[in-house]
């Protein structure tokens, strides 16, 4: 757990962050936006205290960071940047061995530690391990800066807008990447974005930032639901939030029963898909199938429909 707890931050005159209390649950990942210079990256580069409060206390699993050493709190928590942050003259094994090394690992744990992680960003470990950053496309270079800081197998991520830099179908891979490593390994993700459709995407608790101040700290669908504030709303998007609604529940939580005709869609797709899918083909219902393959309802236009309408 990370305890955030009346954090400040001034430089001279100007408050960065001012009076901030938070608490991020274990094992979730809660995304931090808001408009450039809302102070975002700031809040969240105090938890591995790259940036010291000026007043306030941060806690990880009760205990005040202020008690680590910088560079040993640092090595304990992963930390990745938009455009990776790689070393150039290092390999990619060499690079994601960087934090265990310093830890002085067993060669042979580091050995498979990187071969874990290449595997699991379906990166061949005898192709990549040996190459360097400039032999990677942009997508592949960011997926190995995240495996760089999982490498130590830290309980806590910090993600400074780690995909802006990649372009649109890459930047739904290395989100769809992410979801399932933080599943893998349970690991406490903490990630700052101006993009909303991701903080959407991969948020269990989303965290709202207006000069310097958490204005709303909740669940995707309850803030869509209920915008704590104007500033909120517009950042949400008036004319979006039907559709985000959508986009955060999957189709297996709208599957009703019945059959229908037509290309069948998978469970775990996202309702907002699903709703595209039923629109292109002209139908009013789509058959649904389970992990298996097997049909397990069918999907209709007019229920997605009704959980994207505003709630009574």
């Amino acid at each position: 757990m990370i305890e955030i707890d009346s954090i400040t931050k001034r430089y001279g005159d100007t408050t960065v962050v001012d009076n901030v209390s938070m608490t991020i649950a274990p094992h979730t990942i809660t995304v931090i936006v808001g408009t450039s210079g809302s102070g975002k990256t700031t809040l969240m580069r105090m938890i591995n205290r790259l940036v010291e409060p000026t007043s306030g206390e941060v806690r990880i699993d009760g205990a005040p960071n202020s008690v680590i050493p910088g560079h040993e709190l640092r090595r304990r928590i992963g930390y990745a940047i938009q455009g990776h942050g790689l070393f150039p003259h290092r390999t990619v094994a060499e690079n994601i061995a960087t934090v265990p090394t310093l830890l002085g690992w067993e060669k042979g744990r580091i050995e498979a530690k990187v071969k874990e992680l290449l595997s699991l960003f379906q990166l061949d470990p005898t192709a990549f391990g040996p190459r360097y950053p400039h032999e990677l496309s942009g997508g592949q270079q960011q997926r190995v800066g995240v495996a760089r800081a999982l490498a130590a197998e830290p309980n806590i991520l910090l993600m400074d807008e780690p995909f802006g830099a990649l372009d649109p179908v890459i930047r739904a891979k290395a989100q769809d990447d992410l979801l399932a490593i933080q599943k893998h390994f349970g690991t406490t993700i903490v990630l700052v974005t101006h993009d909303m459709e991701e903080a959407f995407h991969l948020a269990d608790r989303i965290a709202v930032m207006d000069k310097g101040r958490i204005v709303q700290h909740a669940a995707p669908e309850e803030m869509l639901v209920n915008p704590a504030t104007d500033f909120v709303e517009t950042l949400i998007g008036a004319g979006e939030r039907p559709l985000r609604l959508l986009s955060i529940g999957t189709v297996g939580d709208a599957t009703e029963n019945g059959t229908a005709e037509g290309e069948p869609l998978a469970a775990e797709v996202s309702q907002r898909d699903a709703l595209s899918a039923l629109l292109w083909s002209g139908r009013e219902a789509l058959p649904v199938v389970g992990p298996d393959g097997a049909p397990i309802g069918r999907v209709t236009l007019a229920g997605l429909a009704r959980r994207a309408a505003r709630p009574q």
